[in-house]
C-alpha cells in the first residue's frame, strides 16, 4: 500500500480565487442545511460547526472570509466563540455576523461588545444573510486586497489595539519583520512600537501625524508609520500601522567603487558616516576595535584625508550625489 501523501492545511486547499469561504456555526441541523443550501447554490464555499469548540477549530484551521454564528448554543455560547475568535491574531480579522432568536437590546448589544459586525434574527431568511454578507465581504476584501498589496510592494502591516496592547493582525512580511527586529510574534506587540503608539494617540486621533519610528539592523532599518484608526475607538481603539525595511547596502556597495575600498573598508567608512566609533563598529561588524581603526587608517589613506570628520564628509558628499534619500 502506498503511503498517503501529507494533507495540506484546509485553507490551502479552499479555492479561494473563485469563491469566498463562509464558516456557519450552530447547533440545530435543520438551520445549518436551510443556510448551506442556500450559500452554495450562491457559490459559497461552506463549512460547518456544530459546537463552539468545534467553531474555534474550523476557524483557524481554515481562515474563512466570514462567520456566520449562532448565539445561543449548549456549552461554549456564540459571545464566548466571538471573543476567542477577536482574541486570536489570526481569525481577529474575520467579520462575524451573528445568528440570533434574542431580539432583546441588552442580547444585540453583547453580540456587537463580543466582536460582531452584524446580526440577523431567527427564523433565518437566506436572502437577508446574503445581502448582510455581502456588506461585510466586500470591506473584508478591499482591506485583504489593500495588505496583499502593501506586502507586495515592500511594505508591511500590523493591527494594534491600544487598550492592552495586543496585536491583532499581521500580513506575513509583518510576521517576519518584527520577528527578525524584535524577536516577538503575535499577539504580543513589541514593547517600542507599543510604547511609540501610545505616546503620540492623541495627535492621531487629532490627524495629526506622528513622527515616524524607526530601528536599525545593521544596514538595514525598519520604520513605523502610523497610518489609521479602525473599528471602535472605546479604549484606544485598533491602530493601523504601516511598517517599511530599506536597506542601505547599495550605499556601501556605492563608497566601494567610488573610493576603491574593500567590501569591509566601506561598512566601516558607513558606520563612521553614522557617527559610529570604533569600539561601536567592532560590535556590529564582529570585531575588535584594533581591526577597526586598521580598516579606517587604510580608509584615510584612499581617501586622502586624516580624520574621521573629513572622511565621513567626503564620503556624505559623494552619497548624496548617489543616493540623495541617504539619511546619515
Amino acid at each position: 500500500m502506498k503511503p498517503s501523501p501529507p494533507s495540506k492545511p484546509l485553507d490551502l486547499t479552499l479555492d479561494r480565487a473563485n469563491s469566498d469561504v463562509v464558516l456557519i456555526v450552530d447547533d440545530v441541523p435543520d438551520n445549518l442545511a436551510v443556510l448551506h443550501d442556500a450559500l452554495d447554490e450562491s457559490g459559497y464555499t461552506v463549512l460547518l460547526a456544530t459546537s463552539g469548540e468545534a467553531a474555534l477549530a474550523r476557524a483557524a484551521q481554515a481562515l474563512p472570509d466570514i462567520v456566520l454564528l449562532d448565539a445561543m448554543m449548549p456549552g461554549m455560547d456564540g459571545f464566548e466563540v466571538a471573543r476567542r475568535l477577536k482574541a486570536a491574531p489570526q481569525t481577529a480579522h474575520i467579520p462575524i455576523i451573528f445568528m440570533t432568536g434574542l431580539t432583546e437590546t441588552e442580547y444585540l448589544v453583547a453580540a456587537l461588545d463580543a466582536g460582531g459586525v452584524d446580526y440577523v434574527t431567527k427564523p433565518i431568511k437566506p436572502k437577508e444573510v446574503l445581502a448582510r454578507m455581502q456588506v461585510h465581504l466586500q470591506g473584508a476584501r478591499e482591506r485583504r486586497q489593500a495588505r496583499n498589496a502593501l506586502d507586495a510592494f515592500g511594505f508591511a502591516s500590523i493591527t494594534v489595539r491600544a487598550s492592552d496592547g495586543k496585536l491583532m493582525w499581521q500580513t506575513p512580511l509583518a510576521r517576519d519583520l518584527l520577528a527578525r527586529y524584535y524577536g516577538t510574534e503575535a499577539p504580543q506587540t513589541p514593547t517600542p512600537v507599543l510604547t511609540w503608539l501610545r505616546r503620540h494617540l492623541a495627535d492621531a486621533v487629532a490627524l495629526i501625524e506622528p513622527p515616524r519610528l524607526s530601528i536599525e539592523l545593521g544596514p538595514k532599518r525598519l520604520t513605523f508609520r502610523l497610518h489609521q484608526q479602525i473599528g471602535d475607538s472605546e479604549g484606544g481603539g485598533d491602530w493601523l500601522i504601516i511598517m517599511r525595511e530599506q536597506s542601505d547596502e547599495s550605499v556601501i556597495d556605492a563608497m566601494a567603487l567610488s573610493f576603491k575600498l574593500t567590501p569591509r573598508e566601506a561598512e566601516v567608512l558607513y558606520w563612521v558616516v553614522k557617527g559610529k566609533i570604533n569600539r561601536d563598529i567592532g560590535d556590529i561588524l564582529g570585531s575588535s576595535p584594533m581591526t577597526v581603526k586598521k580598516h579606517l587608517e587604510r580608509v584615510f589613506a584612499k581617501l586622502g584625508v586624516e580624520t574621521r570628520t573629513a572622511a565621513a564628509g567626503m564620503a556624505m558628499s559623494r552619497i548624496r550625489q548617489l543616493h540623495p534619500q541617504f539619511e546619515g
